[in-house]
């Protein structure tokens, strides 16, 4: 089975979108716009939307800032060397490839792309179709043909999730498939997934 991991808050040890927002965006747009997504106001491509036209940095500064601002869970290197998994994001290759390449980890990635603009960033969706299955901009479309192991923690995680064959989750992923009655594995750090996959 292909091992597939999303990356914010499971590759890395803190969201480093949220980094982003918190450093060069409007915290309270962020913090309005999530509290929308979870009462079902808004679809997760309205709150990205919303939250990165609030970013007007240039993306060198704010590569640069991440380079040195991320932090990868543990056990991250152990699992990229055994397994070579994909790495299936809501986030931004811009954002991403970055840290890899920081990291001598040359996966592969599935995930947007930004257009920085100075009046506010924009974002080009990899996927420009909704999910049949939930309706907005999910992760689901981008899981490789088979069975996969899927590894996740946030909200832009449910869909995907619900479409693998093997499940680890943290944080509200776990708490969501919990309420769902879906199996899952928990998880802490990646050594975990690592231990569990051998």
């Amino acid at each position: 089975m292909r091992v597939v991991l999303d990356w914010d808050g499971t590759c890395t040890q803190v969201d480093s979108l949220h980094l982003v927002l918190a450093r060069f965006g409007d915290w309270e747009v962020y913090e309005r716009v999530e509290r929308a997504l979870l009462a079902g106001e808004i679809s997760y491509r309205e709150l990205m939307e919303a939250e990165f036209a609030t970013v007007r940095a240039p993306l060198g500064e704010v590569v640069a800032f991440v380079r040195d601002a991320v932090v990868l869970r543990p056990g991250f290197g152990e699992l990229a060397a055994a397994h070579a998994p994909l790495v299936l994001s809501s986030g931004f290759h811009e954002l991403i490839e970055p840290i890899l390449a920081r990291e001598g980890m040359p996966l592969a990635v599935r995930a947007n792309r930004l257009e920085p603009a100075g009046d506010g960033w924009r974002i080009r969706w990899r996927q420009e179709a909704a999910c049949e299955v939930c309706g907005d901009r999910c992760k689901r479309g981008g899981l490789p043909d088979g069975d996969v192991v899927f590894v996740g923690d946030g909200y832009s995680d449910r869909c995907a999730a619900r479409a693998a064959a093997r499940v680890f989750a943290r944080d509200s992923l776990a708490e969501y498939l919990a309420a769902e009655h879906v199996p899952f594995e928990p998880f802490d750090t990646l050594r975990d997934v690592a231990f569990a996959l051998s």
